[in-house]
């Protein structure tokens, strides 16, 4: 059963799920938001369908459905609430929260004037099949497509803030001179903002509270799907990917308080989980969690992403909360249907497949178990590294294990480790050396929302800083940062605005900072890191052994002091040792890492590397 708008010479087609419901309409709206009701018709399994001549490209519309109203049984049906169909593919304005959306039957009145509506579109023409353009081992560039170039001086003002700014040719040379293989974009899906944002003067930034799964936000993209399109294409011929970051873990509709917006209206037992009592379960930490694994939902989340892959030719996506995608009754489970069916899907199986491999779910810890076909967010990486930079007692082990690329984590021939330093979540990178403590109180929770434990150091002063010291001491340990990303063996992410030492601030919880904390400041950036980021994007593409991502064993690889010589037991276990190197034996490619704060000459073979205090040569 094909669901959603289906247009044909004689008008449009509209088939909408809703097993639970006593009486579905579709309803459509004029230019002047007169509604015209069509009523649906049911079939035996729960599908409701209507046949609207005349109907066409462009007509705008959403869904009525009443029914039993009992939502601790999971039931919300409420004839007063206007429902975005699932399977829109457009809508015609964003979003914007409003409590009348949250109220109870019979008290917020109709709500069709305060819901965006659906748009029935046109497929734009087939894209020829291709393989992704991106190969494990390569740098993913993470970006928040608003706030990447709010600040872009070379963007024109009217493209700022959207998908089609990524096209500019200022952008992609910066990506280029980087070597990105591919971008990754932060959620473009139509979303709400959390109903405690307006009351505070912000906005969600971020887009991590999607409504639709398909239609894409129209503040991001304007010119609809034909604007993502585009854009691939233009990264595509520049030779970059496009991964999508989608968020399927749960939506908008938040909490048992929360809007009835469209999945909640038409079928919450279905589309939601809920505990025995009734109550929606939270693993996701936003009021409810989707089941991912129920039929119809596989369904549209695998006819959400073929969507992206045949209409825009995304080459991937990144799932948020990804052990949601794998939940079952029992717990999480790597054989799960949908992730099963994502790897046999024909228009999927080729793609690239990140997992966020956490959420605060029972047993929602997954690293290294999504398998084969799989890239994962390693967390262990980041915090590993970072305690080694920071100065920690007994880091050194764990230093080498992420440097070659975590084979304690992911077994087998190849590691999946996707190895960031920071994220949109947490830190930036360059705040990560100027913070010891999170600085929040911008997003109005009095400074109690973020990671509280970010392993980060200040270098003496916390936040900003005139002592050119302890600035010399900040961009000396960013560098040493991007060297160690740089020279990591697996696959690397950097977020947009880190290669040149963007800041927030402090605040490592941005979600809902859509102004100058958020937006990254083109003009502003350190011009010294940036060019140190650009040399080793160019190193590493140059050197095969640093985009590798075969697992290392003793065949290919000797540790060695500073004095040449492989590193002892009691070496490896001193817990104040900060130094060592890494040598390829087939190319003699070698890492000296100085973690100490003198400087260090280290003899590689016939070779003497004098190496800086708190960093890395490459020889």
């Amino acid at each position: 059963m094909r669901l959603g708008p289906v247009v044909s010479a004689a008008g449009t087609d509209f088939c909408v799920w809703s097993p639970d419901a006593a009486q579905l309409w579709l309803c459509l709206f004029d230019a002047a938001d007169g509604e015209t009701r069509l009523p649906m018709v049911r079939d035996v399994a729960g599908y409701w369908r209507v046949e609207a001549a005349g109907v066409g490209i462009g007509a705008r519309y959403g869904l009525r459905a009443d029914g039993p109203y009992d939502p601790a049984a999971g039931l919300w049906f409420d004839p007063d609430k206007l429902l975005l169909d699932p399977y829109a593919q457009a809508i015609d304005r964003p979003f914007a929260y409003d409590p009348a959306l949250a109220a109870r039957r019979g008290e917020g009145g109709d709500t069709a004037a305060l819901m965006p509506k659906g748009v029935v579109t046109a497929a734009l023409p087939p894209m020829p099949a291709a393989p992704p353009r991106f190969d494990p081992g390569g740098l993913i560039y993470e970006v928040q497509v608003r706030g990447f170039t709010m600040l872009h001086p070379d963007v024109p003002p009217a493209q700022r803030g959207t998908i089609a700014a990524l096209a500019h040719p200022a952008v992609i040379a910066h990506l280029q001179k980087l070597h990105v293989s591919a971008v990754e974009l932060m959620p473009v899906n139509a979303w709400i903002d959390e109903r405690h944002l307006g009351p505070l003067g912000l906005t969600n930034a971020w887009g991590y509270n999607p409504v639709s799964y398909f239609a894409l936000d129209p503040r991001l993209a304007p010119g609809g799907l034909a604007e993502l399109r585009v854009t691939v294409a233009a990264l595509h011929e520049a030779g970059i990917g496009v991964i999508l970051d989608m968020v399927y873990n749960h939506d908008g509709e938040s909490d048992a308080i929360g809007p009835t917006l469209s999945l909640r209206g038409l079928d919450a037992r279905g589309y939601f989980r809920h505990e025995a009592d009734g109550r929606l379960i939270n693993d996701t930490g936003t009021g409810n969690s989707i089941a991912c694994n129920a039929p119809v939902v596989r369904g549209l989340i695998l006819d959400s992403l073929r969507h992206f892959v045949a209409q825009a030719g995304i080459d991937g996506f990144r799932f948020d909360l990804g052990p949601a995608l794998g939940r079952m009754a029992d717990g999480f489970d790597p054989a799960a249907p949908l992730l099963q069916e994502m790897r046999a899907d024909p228009l999927l199986a080729d793609r690239i497949l990140i997992a966020e491999p956490w959420d605060i779910g029972p047993g929602g810890y997954q690293l290294g178990r999504f398998g084969d076909g799989w890239l994962e967010w390693n967390d262990r990486y980041r915090d590993d590294m970072r305690r080694f930079w920071r100065g920690d007692a007994g880091t050194l082990g764990a230093f080498a294990t992420r440097l070659a690329g975590s084979a304690d984590i992911f077994g087998g021939q190849a590691t999946r480790s996707v190895n960031f330093l920071a994220a949109h979540d947490g830190f930036t990178l360059a705040d990560l050396t100027a913070y010891e403590q999170r600085h929040n109180h911008a997003n109005g929770e009095d400074n109690r929302d973020g990671h509280g434990e970010n392993f980060s150091w200040n270098n003496g002063v916390e936040g900003p800083s005139d002592d050119p010291v302890i600035g010399a001491a900040r961009r000396r340990d960013l560098k040493a940062l991007l060297s160690t990303l740089f020279c990591s063996r697996g696959t690397i992410m950097l977020t947009a605005g880190d290669e040149f030492g963007r800041s927030q601030q402090g605040n490592n919880n941005a979600y809902a900072q859509d102004n100058a904390i958020g937006w990254i400041d083109w003009d502003g950036r350190d011009r010294t890191v940036e060019a140190h980021a650009f040399a080793l994007a160019a190193l590493r593409a140059a050197t095969p052994d640093l985009r590798d991502v075969a697992l290392l064993s003793d065949a290919d690889v000797e540790w060695l002091d500073e004095a040449g010589q492989p590193l002892t037991v009691a070496q490896w276990e001193d817990p104040s040792r900060r130094r060592l190197a890494l040598r390829y034996r087939a190319s003699g490619v070698t890492l000296c890492v100085n973690g100490d704060a003198q400087p260090c000459r280290f003899l590689i073979g016939s070779a003497s590397v004098h190496v800086e205090p708190r960093a890395i040569a490459i020889v």
